[in-house]
């Protein structure tokens, strides 16, 4: 049964512009055995409201939670408004703030002529208003109005909810379209899913379906035809696709055919949601990327740089006090990162990069007589992910963050806060990891930034492309109109190591036999794909032995599914990391037994709790439902500090992470790698896939498997190539300008 609490609204402590509320509730009834004890006592409450008003009954329905940063709290998922009833509540309703002039005097006078259910006989019928003395025509239409309006949302937001939208959901949907919602349900649903992105196609389809409009409905084929379009342009990661391709895929998704694409496309043309640039098919937010971009890169590419007649000398100076001596290459980034307007630094593990971001910014706050406070307020260190930029913090002992909190991304309004329109002041922007930024996110990074901002991109152009859409590094680097040092000297390495070597092996597709032999850095453990798991497991349980936690060393695959996929090794590895005993309390969510102790990787943002995707944590504790106060089990999580709560409609969000994906490991580096390849996993054995892996390594490697496998990854270039006009569009900016 669920949980309810029935009483008075009394004021917000937070509200956003989407209609998420933090207030207070004076409870006067509930149901809930854990909550009688707050009868008559006021409470925190959350959830999805529309217009809350203190003269109101309400009755909530959720569970009570006790929040590990914020406390004892009553968590609304829905809502209903209780309609006044009865003389004395009619009279003090009519005569609230909700209705102007209209004074209790007034408001007795109505409900002695029109009864207990005043309410409802004035909205079935207003002129039973006349019947009333000395009320004039001016008030009868403004308290008319006001009740019809009162109304009017409420049963819109319970129409809604009725079509199977959750209260946030109906929230953002009355929102967008306040009294005209009705209209937009009867004449066109699916109008909701183009201007609301945070409610899909498939939950606008369902609701559409209790409508009954036909599966052939050329709205629905419409709407159809754009969500199968993003979907493509962010599974694949294109900038555009053929028309053919569209078509093709809408279909094979409608499972129907449909003649009339043309006009689809044009209608879609004309609300602005496409381009259709030649035979050239772009979401328009894509087309306008990649315009913007080519037109800033030409800005800062085209100014004059910046001379300095000391450089070389002080240069020389930070060697010396940094105990370090920078090669060619080094200098060259070094000098022409302070010289020039935009410049990319690329090349693999052990060049220096670190190093040379490190002496860059040590020389720029030299070089502008900045203090500490000065230098930090100009400067922005920036990686796509928290694990790249804590990493820059430690190198260089300065502030760094992910570019989505420099640019304080809303999720509220999902816009980011510093953008075209409120432009960051800083002067100096320093990028790593580039090769992981889509288009969007650096269009997004470009117009934040001031036209007189200095421009840093650091990367490895051979490590896997962005997840979102573009192929933004290698586009880049080929437009050959920005300035770029390739590093190519390797630093860390010695004699008897290994990884480093490997790597650029993978790279050049020229794998020696030495990637076979054991080096104190290195071990490749050669076995048939049917033994890996076995092998994998006693490996694991050595590595236990000597010391190794869940933070310094990770396993990477490159499948989830199979014997030797992610799904089942994480099963078998957690009886050999975190082995069930009576001490420990577990749950069962589906087929996964999360299980106090447990390695756990986070699948999806969560802004609120500071998670987000990717992020490592172990479970802390467990609370079982007979012991919590929401009466459901409860897993706590701890990310580095972090303690994050997860109930059952939560876990979906979380899994084992004793092996994750090498997608998943992007940015980040470990300790100790162990790598299992076979020829099961021949779909995603590619070079960029094995390179990325490799090159997570900082201190020891350990591939298990199937030397062959392994080799023919390497040989194997194919990969996707993204369909993108990036490079076209900024030389052309470049020639027309010339």
């Amino acid at each position: 049964m669920e949980s309810y609490i029935k009483g008075n609204y009394r004021r917000s402590i937070f509200q956003s512009d989407k209609g998420y509320v933090i207030g207070l509730f004076k409870v006067r009834e509930t149901n809930d055995e854990v909550l009688e004890e707050y009868v008559n006592q006021t409470i925190t409450f959350t959830g999805y409201f529309h217009e809350l008003n203190e003269d109101d009954t309400y009755i909530l329905y959720g569970e009570a939670v006790n929040h590990p940063r914020y406390g004892f709290q009553f968590q609304s998922n829905r809502y209903e408004r209780i309609k006044p009833t009865g003389k004395e509540a009619t009279i003090e309703f009519l005569s609230s703030d909700l209705f102007p002039g209209v004074g209790e005097k007034l408001a007795k006078s109505i409900v002695e002529v029109l009864g207990d259910n005043a309410l409802d006989k004035i909205l079935e019928d207003e002129s039973s208003l006349y019947l009333v003395p000395k009320l004039t025509e001016n008030k009868i239409k403004k308290i008319v109005n006001t009740l019809k309006k009162y109304e009017e949302s409420h049963q819109t937001i319970s129409r809604l909810i009725d079509l199977g939208f959750s209260m946030k959901e109906a929230l953002s949907i009355y929102s967008e379209y306040k009294s005209n919602t009705m209209k937009i349900i009867d004449n066109n649903i699916y109008q909701i899913s183009y201007n609301l992105p945070d409610i899909s196609f498939l939950k606008v389809d369902k609701a559409a379906h209790l409508l009954d409009i036909n599966i052939d409905d050329e709205r629905r084929v419409k709407a159809a035809t754009l969500y199968v379009f993003k979907n493509l342009i962010y599974q694949n990661g294109d900038s555009y696709l053929s028309k053919e391709v569209i078509i093709n895929n809408v279909n094979k998704f409608l499972n129907a055919s449909y003649d009339n694409y043309d006009e689809v496309f044009r209608e879609l043309e004309d609300a602005d949601y496409i381009v259709i640039d030649g035979d050239d098919y772009y979401l328009e937010e894509i087309w306008n990327a990649e315009a913007n971009i080519s037109e800033r890169i030409y800005d800062m590419a085209s100014k004059p740089t910046k001379k300095y007649k000391n450089l070389n000398v002080l240069l020389e100076e930070l060697q010396k006090i940094n105990n370090i001596e920078y090669n060619d290459e080094q200098k060259k980034a070094i000098k022409k990162a302070l010289e020039n307007n935009i410049l990319i630094i690329t090349g693999g593990p052990g060049t220096g990069k670190t190093t040379i971001i490190k002496a860059i910014t040590e020389l720029y706050q030299h070089l502008n007589k900045l203090d500490y406070d000065e230098f930090t307020e100009r400067l922005a260190l920036l990686a796509p992910t928290g694990r790249a930029s804590k990493r820059m913090s430690e190198s260089t002992n300065l502030p760094a963050s992910t570019i989505h909190r420099f640019l304080k991304w809303n999720k509220e309004t999902l816009e980011f806060m510093i953008n075209e329109d409120n432009k960051s002041d800083v002067e100096l922007v320093i990028v790593d990891e580039v090769s992981m930024i889509d288009i969007n996110l650096f269009d997004s990074l470009l117009k934040g930034l001031r036209r007189n901002v200095k421009l840093i991109l650091v990367g490895d152009y051979d490590q896997l492309p962005s997840v979102g859409p573009g192929n933004l590094l290698k586009d880049l680097i080929w437009s050959e109109v920005i300035d770029v040092v390739h590093l190519k000297h390797l630093y860390r390495q010695d004699e008897n190591s290994y990884i480093i070597s490997l790597a650029y092996e993978i790279k050049d597709g020229s794998l020696s036999e030495k990637f076979l032999s054991s080096y104190s850095d290195y071990t490749f453990l050669k076995c048939s794909a049917k033994h890996i798991k076995h092998n994998l497991m006693n490996l694991c349980e050595k590595v236990i032995e000597k010391g190794y936690d869940y933070k310094r060393m990770q396993i990477l695959a490159p499948m989830y599914k199979g014997e030797n996929g992610i799904d089942t090794l994480n099963k078998e590895l957690q009886d050999v990391f975190n082995p069930k005993t009576a001490e420990k309390r577990e749950i069962k969510s589906g087929n996964i037994i999360f299980r106090e102790n447990d390695k756990i990787l986070q699948l999806v943002n969560m802004p609120d709790e500071n998670v987000f995707n990717g992020d490592i944590g172990v479970i802390k504790y467990i609370k079982y439902g007979n012991t919590s106060k929401s009466k459901k089990d409860e897993v706590y999580v701890d990310f580095d500090g972090n303690l994050v709560k997860y109930t059952p409609k939560d876990f979906s969000k979380i899994k084992h992470g004793f092996i994750i994906s090498i997608h998943k490991s992007q940015g980040s580096e470990f300790e100790m790698v162990i790598m299992p390849v076979a020829h099961s996993y021949r779909r995603m054995l590619y070079k960029k896939l094995v390179y990325t892996g490799v090159t997570r390594a900082k201190r020891k490697l350990i591939i298990i498997g199937e030397p062959d496998a392994f080799a023919l990854s390497v040989q194997n270039n194919h990969e996707y190539i993204r369909n993108s006009k990036l490079i076209e569009k900024i030389k052309y900016k470049f020639v027309n300008n010339s």
